[in-house]
């Protein structure tokens, strides 16, 4: 039996999507048409094209930023007038990554098969949804060149502002390296050597000093030990944040955060409110805008929110106030949303909406972070100096009593 990608429309209304095996399309038309359901298209599911190519579907996430580049050449290629198939023709063996031409050869072959635009991406299964379901909207206004356009933009915002926030972490990170590293080396190797010496001089040790040799002289012994064990416990630890309940107790977490949570939730607000503008802008209806944008969230604490809210705004509830009730999102953002709406510039305050927030992310994060350091520093010189002090402090009390009234 043959794949078939089927759009239709439920009792309610409402459009789906789904996958489905028949023997020919007339047998899955008749099937659906006897269960009261109204036939919109029905495609050669791209799966099987996908497999005989050798690429995953859904499956491996494609390189944004070949992504981009890829959507810069295809709207100039557009916008010179030249039809979709003979755009994906040129561009299709030319890409650079591997990894995407072969899915830019499934998407070029599913429209050489008459399949839309849009449904040859969904059909190979690991382009954004946000990007679909523009590209819907494009074919469905005629307005192709400016949804390629706005996707651009919101994909440049996107990844500048997480550059952003990549570069600022590296200095942290790299100090938060070079100190474990200088404590691992002083525990294992420095604190033994001292510890060595003062076997030999049978000397009277200070607590402190007997605490810090105890200390480093475990650690020597049971290295490879702790490495394992922490290995593993790194390991576990992501296995179990892959799962759905690690995936939401790790978002409560980072939300119940202090100073962090505030920005992650901000930095969450951001890309939501870029996602529904763009999508908004391109003529996408809000219930669907909203639908992608749930594709769209990584956070499963987010995304739950959002599939209420969604609901609510099925029942007839404004947005701001369906967002409201969760009681997560920025009292601001609400206010700028409801705003929004009751001036019917939604779109334009979603986006005023990521602007102010992806501001205020950055300026929060450089703020943070310039304390952090410090911090990190004032740990390392504390460290340091502890160790000194319980080493070099036996050494003091030898000299003292070297240089008595009994010498």
């Amino acid at each position: 039996m043959a794949e078939f990608l089927l759009k239709y429309a439920d009792s309610r209304g409402q459009i789906k999507e789904q996958v489905a095996e028949a023997d020919n399309e007339v047998e899955l038309r008749d099937r659906f048409a006897q269960q009261g359901f109204l036939i919109y298209s029905i495609k050669p599911s791209g799966k099987s094209l996908a497999a005989s190519l050798g690429v995953g579907t859904g499956r491996k996430k494609i390189n944004i930023e070949k992504f981009l580049i890829f959507n810069q050449q295809f709207l100039t290629l557009v916008r010179a007038g030249l039809p979709i198939l003979k755009c994906l023709d040129l561009l299709a063996d030319r890409l650079t990554d591997p990894k995407l031409g072969k899915h830019i050869q499934v998407v070029r072959e599913e429209v050489r098969n008459g399949a839309l635009l849009s449904d040859a991406f969904a059909a190979a299964g690991v382009f954004p949804p946000i990007y679909v379901t523009s590209i819907m909207a494009g074919e469905k206004s005629g307005a192709l060149v400016e949804v390629l356009e706005r996707f651009l933009a919101y994909q440049r915002l996107s990844m500048s502002v997480k550059k952003k926030l990549m570069l600022a972490l590296i200095y942290p990170a790299v100090l938060i390296v070079l100190v474990t590293a200088l404590i691992v080396f002083m525990v294992t190797y420095v604190v033994p050597q001292f510890a060595t010496l003062y076997a030999g001089l049978n000397a009277n040790l200070p607590g402190i000093t007997l605490m810090l040799i105890s200390v480093g002289t475990f650690a020597r012994q049971y290295i490879l030990m702790i490495v394992v064990a922490l290995a593993g416990s790194v390991i576990g630890a992501r296995l179990w944040a892959q799962t759905e309940t690690g995936k939401e107790k790790l978002d409560q977490w980072k939300l119940r955060t202090p100073v962090l949570g505030s920005i992650w939730i901000k930095y969450q607000v951001a890309q939501l409110g870029r996602v529904l503008s763009t999508l908004l802008l391109g003529g996408i209806p809000l219930m669907q805008a909203l639908e992608t944008a749930f594709t769209s969230l990584e956070s499963r604490l987010l995304r739950r929110t959002l599939e209420q809210a969604r609901q609510l705004v099925k029942e007839g509830q404004p947005l701001s106030r369906s967002l409201d009730s969760s009681k997560i999102f920025p009292p601001l953002a609400i206010d700028m949303i409801e705003v929004g709406e009751s001036t019917g510039a939604l779109p334009a305050m979603l986006n005023s909406v990521a602007e102010f927030y992806e501001e205020d992310v950055t300026t929060q994060m450089t703020a943070t972070l310039s304390l952090i350091e410090p911090a990190i520093m004032i740990f390392m010189g504390g460290f340091v100096a502890f160790v000194l002090i319980a080493l070099y402090l036996p050494i003091f009390s030898l000299s003292d009593t070297i240089g008595g009234p009994g010498s």
